[in-house]
């Protein structure tokens, strides 16, 4: 994909639908248009003589599925419609969708899923508010326990649009159809576990889902690419800045040295770790390219960062848990650089919440916490804590600190303090491995240094991180992963 592809809610979409209908086209056709995206893929589902099933429910998603129905049935599938409801509930553009149904309506209970090739989904749509029950939830676990192919209608039905997560039941669909720009559901988990593959259709509101758009997008290239770091035949390694690793003690040096590595490898132009006195012995026989210098605590630091050649900082990585780790990252952020942190010097702020928002006000700092770490930090903030959606919890963080957050998952999401957010749809469950969260610290960092602002170092760190950790796939240790990171390069500056 080559534009950068916004991610709205359902009130978002919402909002371009009564913008596009506004500027002169009716509900009604872009139901019809909606339906015409469906039974197109539903097309390429089915053979000519499938038989297919479409469930509608009660509300606009039903009418979609009237629509899907009809078309179907004009291109000569043996097509059955079941409806969650009665005829005569239906209201507004759903019941004149539904006038274009010729055929028998089936009560959903009585719908024979087993019996067909493909199922259409169209129960619910973004406007479900609450869990599925009784006979709309018993609905959907037929559909899924007939075992067959389901396309659906905009989401699974009983996904919240917003969150990602399940209300009460979900149909598993083999496949997605939705309108205008993809909804946070269709990548945050567990809902991408929900949807299979999601095609977007613009329906004819695309110029009004770019115009709202803006504040959440998928974390792809076409985010961060142009600014991307692309040396010329001209430049040298001092213009391509000079990352400091702070390293734990003599028995606790492994992370730093991952992290090192990959602020090397994703172009920073000279690293160097900041090693104890005890551990300068057990560093230096590890390291060859990446420089080394003796730290002894916060003074140490302070002293190191006297130059002010150190653009970009990693702290936390098996730095420990204790107030000396508090001290150093005060300095850092007093120091004015480019700050990553992480592990220890996440969880070393636990209970110091008030500490932590004054601290990253200064420079720009990334905070990379996985759930565990991001629990404890904002342990005494219910407001941060509280909202069901990741994208909420991770953009309240940053507001409140003033750092980019990179709340880590399956389904990371990074958020500025603006209010600006990604989801990362790339990740690989080979990155659930001892090191790699500190290996994504080393190339967030090396990426700073080079001069990216922390958002997008934040965004194309995370997106290559997790593309190098694919290519590997199965067997994948952290000490891969920064070699694997030029191939990725390599692509991507072609």
């Amino acid at each position: 994909m080559n534009r950068v592809e916004p991610v709205l809610t359902p009130s978002e979409i919402k909002q371009a639908e009564v913008r596009a209908i506004a500027e002169g086209i009716s509900g009604l056709e872009l139901m019809r248009r909606a339906g015409r995206a469906v039974a197109d893929w539903a097309e390429r589902m089915a053979s000519k003589d499938a038989h297919i099933l479409v469930a509608a429910g009660p509300g606009q998603n039903g009418g979609d599925g009237f629509v899907v129905a009809a078309l179907l049935a004009q291109r000569g599938y043996r097509v059955s419609l079941a409806l969650l409801g009665q005829m005569d509930r239906l209201t507004g553009d759903a019941a004149e969708a539904a006038k274009d149904w010729a055929g028998s309506v089936i009560p959903a209970e009585e719908a024979p899923f087993h019996e067909a090739d493909v199922i259409i989904d169209a129960l619910f749509g973004t406007g479900l508010s609450r869990d599925l029950e009784g006979l709309a939830r018993r609905t959907v676990e037929r559909m899924d326990a007939a075992g067959k192919p389901i396309l659906a209608v905009d989401l699974p039905s009983g996904l919240d649009g917003e969150t990602g997560q399940a209300r009460g039941a979900v149909v598993r669909a083999s496949r997605t159809v939705t309108f205008g720009a993809r909804k946070p559901c269709h990548l945050l988990m567990p809902g991408r576990s929900y949807c299979g593959p999601v095609e977007v259709d613009d329906i004819g509101i695309g110029s009004a889902v770019l115009a709202e758009s803006g504040r959440l997008f998928a974390n792809q290239p076409a985010l961060w690419g142009g600014v991307l770091p692309r040396p010329g035949l001209d430049s040298h390694k001092y213009e391509r800045g000079h990352t400091l690793v702070a390293s734990g003690g003599a028995a606790r040096t492994g992370a730093a040295r991952l992290a090192a590595r990959a602020a090397l490898r994703i172009g920073s132009g000279l690293v160097t770790i900041a090693s104890p006195p005890e551990a300068i012995g057990v560093n230096a026989a590890q390291l060859t390219a990446v420089m080394l210098k003796g730290c002894d605590g916060p003074e140490g630091l302070h002293a190191i960062l006297t130059d002010e050649r150190f653009n970009s900082l990693v702290l936390g990585p098996a730095l420990g848990v204790h107030a000396a780790t508090r001290a150093m990252v005060a300095v850092a952020v007093q120091a004015r650089r480019s700050l990553v942190l992480d592990a220890d010097a996440l969880t070393s702020f636990e209970g110091f919440g008030s500490e932590l928002r004054q601290a990253f006000r200064h420079g720009p700092t990334v905070l990379t916490p996985h759930t565990g770490e991001f629990s404890r930090l904002f342990k005494d903030h219910p407001d941060i804590l509280d909202p069901p959606s990741k994208v909420e919890r991770a953009r309240r963080a940053a507001a409140y600190t003033g750092a980019v957050v990179v709340l880590k998952g399956p389904d990371t999401v990074i958020a500025a303090p603006g209010g600006r957010a990604a989801i990362n749809e790339n990740g690989t469950p080979y990155l659930a491995t001892a090191g790699s969260g500190d290996t994504l610290c080393g190339v967030i960092a090396g990426l700073m240094a080079q001069g990216l602002p922390a958002f997008e170092a934040a965004c194309a760190g995370v997106w290559i991180h997790a593309e190098a950790g694919a290519s590997f796939g199965p067997g994948l240790i952290a000490e891969d992963l920064a070699d694997l990171l030029p191939g990725v390069l390599r692509e991507l500056l072609r």
